[in-house]
């Protein structure tokens, strides 16, 4: 298999890297600036679980960690696996939040700017959730 193209969406925010990787590596903090995750996520064993319009949504969490990484991988009810890339990265007395957006394959490229966009507008909330 080939390498899927791929987009960073990125976003500054003028706060230090560990109070953002505080707050949005904590999934019941995600519905808050997450849309896809508006409808919540409840623990259920070591993942959490979302209910919404494509059904029952699975999500995989990495564990707490050092790096400010907040990789998830969420599978939906058909069983697509999507993992997502989410970094919190220091940048002088604020930080850098980056997330890796991969074209899936068969998705168009309307659809592909599409997710971007959303993934921008999420970002754009957790900026101004950390800069109040």
């Amino acid at each position: 298999m080939s390498t899927l193209p791929a987009k960073i969406v990125h976003c500054s925010i003028s706060r230090h890297w560990k109070d953002v990787y505080d707050f949005a590596g904590k999934p019941e903090n995600m519905p808050l600036w997450a849309s896809g995750l508006a409808s919540g996520l409840e623990p259920e064993g070591s993942d959490w679980v979302a209910y919404g319009p494509l059904g029952t949504v699975r999500v995989s969490f990495v564990p707490h960690n050092e790096f400010g990484v907040i990789d998830h991988t969420v599978t939906i009810e058909s069983g697509l696996r999507v993992y997502n890339a989410l970094r919190i990265v220091p940048n002088g007395d604020g930080c850098e939040v980056m997330f890796t957006l991969l074209k899936r394959p068969g998705m168009t490229d309307e659809q592909f700017a599409e997710d971007a966009a959303h993934v921008q507008r999420d970002l754009g909330a957790l900026k101004s959730l950390m800069e109040k």
